[in-house]
């Protein structure tokens, strides 16, 4: 608590220090009485203000050169006395506003900057900024007056010298708070004296003479070194715009008092000259010098690495719209552009302010009532516009951003008044084009087309596809020519749906179709805004400043999504050419037209074989673009979208079924989409709620499946998506196959093969074998395991009475029951159906046994492909065949013939599937089999095998690449496995063991060498003990004593043998064995 509370006590304390420093300035004497004062009670200073400041003033003033650190002190003093009191007097503000501005002054050169210390600068404008503080209500006013217009000029200027060249960033940023205080729009937390308008236009003449020198000296420290900090380049941009905002304020210069001023000054003041009339023609000029620095400023600001420069830039452009508007409106343009360009910033802060500012200008223009509004957005949109594709092609990714942000904030500001420019022929051209251009595809890589679905029948067997979940598969990133950046991609898309949702969509979508239909080079582009628009106009995913004035109702967007859907559709955009393989593999008539071409109609084949793999990634691409429309639409319209699943359903299963993985990936997504648009569970229920138009437009296509060649893939796919509860849904489906493959064998077997293979594919999934298969030719071991005690007690009984019966004695044998049945056989009896009943077969199975009928009849065409898919389709009748065995094994008799003749008198890569079909047959035929096995197919194999062999073991890396490697290691890995399956004789064992001994060489490639150790383990399960006698006699590791000596000694031909090229394996067999 201070000490001396009253007036008169403090004079006494004070008055001695007073009077001693008026007589002896040194800084002893001023550090005691900054001492004194701080016993000194706030309103007792009040009262003494002026007689405690004038000793420090005189000191200020006295002549003579003073030390810096004294006049530090003396300053420090003074802000210490007016940061606690008010300055009440105009005299006195104005005599001490003065004084510290003089010890800024150089001695030499009054208009300059003295060379003094840091320390005394910080106490100089610490000082001025509390006097500024201090000036007690409007008596400030006085320091705008014509006669202090050379002090205020050199504190102005000295401040900026400050704020400029200074090294500290402390001093600096003080400099530049004293001059927010000078322009009285100081943001401290202090309470300010507010002033009415005409008070505002008095400071605005005041400070119109010095608003060059501030903004350029604001300018250039903003451009200047960013090591400065960012503090201070965010205080410059404000004391830019808000000496700008006083002195050209539409509401000070709306008023013509200022006019009349400077005659009324030139009576009152000598200064009055120096006093700017804001008149038109001085408003005007400034203007177009403020929009040159203003550009500087901008590009510099908006660069800045830091968040609170551009945050500080976005309030700058709020700024100048709301209160300078009229006076600077050729800098409109250009302070959008900058708004614009902040909207996509990557600091939220900034993002949210600057939708805001953007958010408010939009609204204010339509209080304002400004016509050039509109049409300064529209002029700037159409030249960037015209200038993105080359800057798209120029710059790099961040300016790319830029001016995509841009043009987004253009599009966001006009908002409904789109429609102006969109009417305009000219700028809707610029705009497309643009966006079309931009958005070109980059088709150059070839891992698109050779990217295939797979295809493997044991894949799909044992991996169906999940029904029912609704998990959008990962899709293939689009790569663009002209960027990289994902964001890019992203800034674009929200482009093409804010024009969407502000825009006629029917003006848009009848525009960008017709560049859709004018050339393939816009296709994709156009197609990809066009989903974007739509999603835009539906308001999702798209990112508003305003609501619009009328949305789009429910029937426009059902007769547009209609009319696109159609298109895309169509024959020419759905049914291109993605790959020449599978096409040649369609088995189509070569003389028919079978494609439209992608620029002019039809192509022959000839012409169809010069398509590029760049063209054929472009077909790619357009049939992902419109698919991923489709799902798009599906999102638009909702439960409404029900109605156009009898055009689209069907075409979308086309590509789920398509061989390109990335069209496939991309259909799946789109059903998916579909399914959530249309409450659907999963994707199975979508197809089974739709399967009666999906059948019927099958059945139709089928018999034309010459120009449908697609159909198979849809078939496949409605199987993979589906159950058994399907099968009886699609039988007449299955007959009308058989058919059109009776009568069309010749041309359309592939195709339909196809549909076979994918059907048989989905029996097999759906009707697996229940439980392990009951072979015929089980060895006695494994039927005894089997056997009961009741069966063996009555077979001893049978054998008792059937002896006796022999020997001629009857009595006590019951004639009538010459058997003794077991309780099983006795229920199984009884459950015999007569024998003129024939049981109806399942469908699955009835279908199976049809189309293995068939492949039997086309085992033996000339066309390697079609044996392939036979044989293919063969092997999964087998399997779906395997639990009713009174069916299979007559087909299996059937089959045998044509199918040895594929094994044995066939290409390689025939007889490779052809084995793989008879290890199938050896799961289920047994001793069916066996003899067949032993007279037709052993001999054969194993001599290949063995003139193989000599091959192989010379070979060197390359032989592992080659069809004659590959059918070999197929058939030792089979081998072994068909002699278990089948109990070969001992002879078939001794020829398969001697065939495959060459194969344990370590010259013999390693997985050979595995493979034919794999064949001995399966005969060690047949004969074991055959099995280790042959591997003993090749090479025997281990010497055998007899256990008596009485016999004689075990000899091998093996002993003793030196280490050879057998041993490794031999070792690790008998190992194992």
């Amino acid at each position: 608590m201070a000490i001396f509370d009253t007036p008169k006590e403090a004079f006494s304390a004070l008055r001695p220090i007073c009077v001693k420093i008026t007589k002896e300035q040194t800084i002893t004497n001023v550090q005691c009485l900054q001492s004194q004062l701080q016993n000194v009670g706030d309103a007792a200073l009040q009262d003494l203000q002026e007689y405690v400041l004038f000793p420090l003033t005189f000191a200020l003033k006295t002549p003579g050169p003073k030390q810096d650190r004294f006049l530090q002190i003396v300053m420090e003093c003074i802000h210490f006395i007016i940061s606690r009191t008010c300055v009440r007097r105009q005299q006195l503000l104005c005599e001490l506003f003065s004084d510290l501005t003089l010890c800024l002054s150089s001695p030499g050169n009054h208009g300059k900057l003295a060379i003094i210390s840091e320390e005394l600068k910080m106490a100089a404008v610490k000082g001025l900024d509390a006097l500024l503080h201090s000036a007690y209500g409007d008596i400030v006013l006085s320091l705008y007056e014509p006669d202090m217009l050379p002090v205020q000029g050199f504190v102005i200027s000295v401040l900026l010298t400050i704020a400029e060249h200074e090294k500290s960033r402390q001093l600096q940023i003080l400099a530049l708070k004293c001059l927010l205080t000078l322009i009285l729009q100081c943001d401290c937390s202090e309470m300010h004296c507010s002033f009415d308008n005409s008070e505002l236009i008095q400071v605005g003449n005041q400070l119109a003479s010095f608003l060059p020198g501030i903004t350029l000296g604001m300018t250039r420290i903003i451009s200047g070194d960013v090591k400065q900090g960012h503090l201070v380049t965010t205080y410059a941009i404000r004391v830019w715009y808000k000496v700008v905002c006083l002195v050209m304020a539409n509401e000070q210069l709306s008023n013509n008092i200022h006019h009349d001023k400077k005659m009324n000054f030139a009576k009152a003041s000598k200064h009055a000259e120096l006093v700017i009339c804001r008149k038109p023609e001085w408003v005007n000029s400034t203007a177009s010098k403020l929009e040159v620095l203003l550009q500087k400023l901008c590009s510099c600001a908006a660069g800045n690495q830091h968040w609170k420069v551009r945050l500080e830039l976005v309030e700058l452009v709020h700024h100048l719209l709301s209160h300078c508007n009229k006076s600077l409106k050729e800098s409109i343009s250009h302070l959008l552009e900058v708004l614009v360009r902040l909207v996509g910033d990557e600091r939220p802060e900034v993002q949210t302010r600057c939708t805001q500012v953007l958010r408010h200008v939009s609204e204010q223009c339509v209080v304002w009532e400004n016509k050039d509004f509109a049409d300064v957005l529209s002029d700037n949109l159409h030249a960037l516009a015209t200038a993105l594709p080359r800057l798209m092609r120029t710059q790099d990714d961040q300016s790319k951003l830029t001016s995509l942000n841009l043009l987004l904030g253009y599009i966001k500001l006009l908002g409904s008044k789109v429609n102006v420019v969109l009417n305009s022929k000219v700028h809707l051209g610029r705009l497309s084009k643009a966006l079309v251009q931009i958005l070109e595809l980059d088709v150059t890589d070839v891992r698109i087309v050779e990217e295939r679905q797979l295809t493997s029948e044991a894949a799909r067997l044992q991996q169906p596809t999940p029904c029912s979940t609704l998990d959008k598969p990962a899709t293939q990133k689009k790569y663009f020519k002209y960027f990289n950046e994902e964001r890019v991609f992203t800034l674009l898309q929200q482009i093409c749906r804010v024009l969407g949702y502000y825009g006629n969509l029917y003006l848009l979508v009848d525009h960008f179709m017709e560049l859709y239909q004018e050339s393939t080079m816009y296709r994709k582009q156009a197609a990809l805004v066009i989903n974007e628009l739509l999603l835009g106009s539906a308001g999702l995913d798209v990112c508003i400043l305003h609501e619009r004035e009328t949305p789009v109702s429910t029937d426009d967007f059902k007769a547009v999504i209609t009319s696109i859907v159609e298109e895309y559709t169509s024959m020419n955009n759905w049914h291109l050419v993605t790959s020449l393989e599978s096409e040649y593999e369609a088995g189509l008539d070569k003389n028919q037209p079978r494609y439209q071409d992608f620029t002019e109609g039809f192509h022959s084949y000839s012409q169809f074989s010069t398509l590029t793999v760049h063209t054929m990634n472009s077909n790619i691409w357009q049939i992902c673009i419109q698919l991923e429309g489709i799902g798009y639409f599906a999102r638009v319209l909702n439960k409404g979208f029900c109605l156009l699943l009898m055009t689209t359903l069907y075409p979308v299963l086309e590509k789920v079924g398509a061989e390109t993985l990335l069209i496939s990936q991309m259909a799946r997504g789109t059903l998916v989409d579909i399914c959530q648009a249309c409450d659907y569970e999963s994707i199975r229920e979508l197809i089974n709620q739709n399967l009666d138009y999906l059948v019927n437009t099958i059945s139709l296509n089928l018999r034309r499946l010459v120009q449908h060649p697609h159909t198979p893939g849809v078939i496949s796919v409605m199987f993979s998506y589906s159950d058994a509860s399907f099968l009886p849904l699609v039988d007449d489906v299955v007959q009308d196959v058989l058919l059109s493959l009776d009568l069309y064998h010749n041309e359309k077997a592939q195709l339909i093969f196809t549909v076979l293979h994918s059907l048989l594919m989905a029996l097999a999934c759906w009707f697996p074998p229940m439980d392990p298969v009951q072979k015929m030719g089980k060895s006695h071991k494994a039927s005894r395991s089997d056997t009961t005690a009741e069966e063996i007690q009555c077979f001893f009984q049978q054998y008792q009475n059937l002896k006796r019966l022999a020997e001629g004695d009857i009595e006590g044998i019951d004639l009538d029951q010459a058997e003794c049945e077991t309780p099983n056989q006795a229920d199984s009896n009884a459950s015999y159906d007569p024998p003129d009943v024939k049981k109806e077969l399942p469908a699955h199975i009835r279908i199976a046994k049809d189309v293995m009928e068939r492949c039997i009849h086309l085992l033996s065409d000339k066309n390697i492909k079609l044996r392939l898919k036979v044989l293919d389709v063969l092997e999964l009748c087998v399997i779906v065949l395997q639990n009713n065995l009174n069916e299979l094994l007559p087909m299996i008799h059937r089959a045998w013939n044509p199918l040895v003749q594929r094994l044995i008198n066939d290409e390689s890569l025939v007889v490779l599937r052809a084995f793989k079909v008879l290890c199938t047959l050896a799961d289920t035929g047994g001793d069916f089999l066996r003899s067949r096995v032993s007279k037709d197919i052993l001999p054969n194999v194993t001599r290949s095998l063995a003139s193989q062999a000599k091959a192989s073991v010379k070979a060197g890396p390359i032989y592992s690449h080659t069809l004659s490697y590959k059918l070999q290691l197929a058939v030792l890995q089979g081998l072994g496995k068909l002699c278990e399956k089948l109990e070969l004789c001992e002879s078939d064992l001794d020829v398969v063991a001697s065939t495959c001994l060459p194969y344990l060489s370590s010259r013999q490639p390693r997985k050979l060498q595995e493979a034919a150790c794999s064949v001995f383990y399966h005969l060690a399960e047949v004969d074991p003990d055959a099995t280790w006698l042959i591997v003993n006699e090749l090479y025997c590791p281990d010497v055998y004593n007899p256990p008596h000596t009485s016999l004689p000694p075990i000899q091998l031909s093996g002993m003793g043998k030196q280490r050879n090229e057998f041993m490794d394996n031999v070792v690790q067999l008998l190992h194992n064995l």
